[in-house]
């Protein structure tokens, strides 16, 4: 379907043999709750030179009877099922599977907001050394309600130096070249998590990487999204892949091609000691634990609280131990458990005295009040 001109991607309307400029990869499992509005919010798009190709890799619900009713009324929709596989190997088949120029990530539940694909085109065409596109994202509750937007850094420079300390993409944001994409390899299944962050790294040693300012998806913040399910799993794998490109940047063979499981032995054989795995696990357990709390999902939070303090602490600093009992504290207090809710706090102060000239601190700032403690 033509579309009339946008600046900056008007020779791109129609490609030769009517191929679409951008194929939208979506790869779906058991979200029928999300897909109706993940979809419309793609059909949406400002920019209509699409495909949009959603692959099932396993659903028990409605699903792929969802994406087939779609695919009955737009002809840019494909449907497949991708049986036995994985979640990478599952958007694989949906890159692969497409024709466009550009690749762009999907995930089922987060919403596109109207100008993603236009914006996304436009800076790509007018920068062809760009293997990757991020932009900033908006945040937004299970229920859809607004709770803030999020950004990375913006220019290569400061992307391809963050990279290797933490994934700087917004995974749902990115519209990817697809001959960056190909030259990649695409996603490597052994990182059944952390995924994009792998393929991110491998991109970054031939192309370039970019960021937008502008948020351009609604990402949903809810317990049930692969990055909470898998916290733990993921967090490892990152870890994995950032061991993987340093020695890709060192001339030496990349370690993921010798194994088919990433383990906690397998990164201590890389050089990553238990105890940076360790502290590394609790600071994602913490990050993701205030995501929820800002999300208002004050079970799953605590839950996830819970589950990381009652885990081995051993070597971890005290300060970072009374920082998550201070939350947890809090996550009672939301649950109207004020006694559970005490005693974390309680936990807190032995763990960590000084906390409690933090927690007062903050408890009056509230209040409008100010208070420096004594430097003695």
């Amino acid at each position: 379907m033509a579309i009339s001109a946008q600046p900056g991607c008007a020779e791109l309307t129609e490609r030769p043999g009517n191929e679409p400029v951008v194929s939208i990869a979506l790869p779906v499992c058991n979200v029928e709750r999300y897909l109706p509005d993940a979809i419309e919010s793609i059909l949406g798009q400002s920019f209509e030179n699409f495909e949009l190709i959603i692959a099932d890799f396993g659903s028990t619900d409605n699903s792929f009877a969802l994406a087939a009713q779609y695919a009955a009324r737009d002809s840019r929709i494909k449907t497949f099922r991708a049986e036995n596989c994985s979640l990478p190997e599952a958007r694989n088949r949906a890159s692969f599977f497409g024709h466009g120029k550009y690749i762009a990530v999907a995930d089922a539940d987060d919403l596109y907001l109207p100008d993603r694909l236009r914006c996304g085109v436009e800076f790509m065409e007018q920068h062809p050394e760009i293997g990757a596109l991020g932009t900033a994202v908006e945040w937004i509750s299970a229920e859809g309600k607004p709770l803030q937007v999020v950004r990375h850094p913006l220019a290569n420079s400061e992307i391809q130096s963050t990279l290797l300390k933490y994934c700087a993409l917004w995974h749902p944001t990115a519209l990817v070249r697809r001959e960056a994409f190909l030259k990649a390899g695409g996603y490597r299944a052994v990182f059944s998590v952390a995924h994009d962050y792998d393929l991110w790294l491998r991109i970054a040693e031939h192309y370039q990487i970019a960021n937008l300012d502008q948020a351009t998806v609604k990402y949903r913040i809810h317990p049930h999204q692969v990055s909470v399910r898998c916290l733990r799993q993921q967090t490892l794998y990152g870890l994995a892949a950032q061991a993987s490109a340093r020695a890709r940047r060192m001339g030496r063979p990349d370690p993921i091609l010798s194994t088919t499981q990433i383990t906690p032995e397998f990164l201590k054989a890389l050089g990553v000691s238990e105890l940076e795995q360790k502290r590394e696990v609790i600071g994602c357990y913490h990050q993701w634990i205030s995501h929820m709390y800002l999300a208002e999902e004050y079970t799953a939070a605590l839950g996830k609280g819970i589950e990381v303090l009652q885990g081995d602490l051993g070597n971890i600093e005290s300060r970072r131990i009374a920082d998550l009992y201070l939350t947890v504290a809090s996550l009672w207090w939301r649950q109207r458990r004020p006694l559970k809710g005490f005693l974390a706090a309680c936990r807190a102060f032995i763990t960590w005295p000084a906390i409690s000239r933090r927690a007062l601190g903050a408890a009056l700032r509230r209040l409008g009040l100010t208070w420096r403690p004594s430097a003695t």
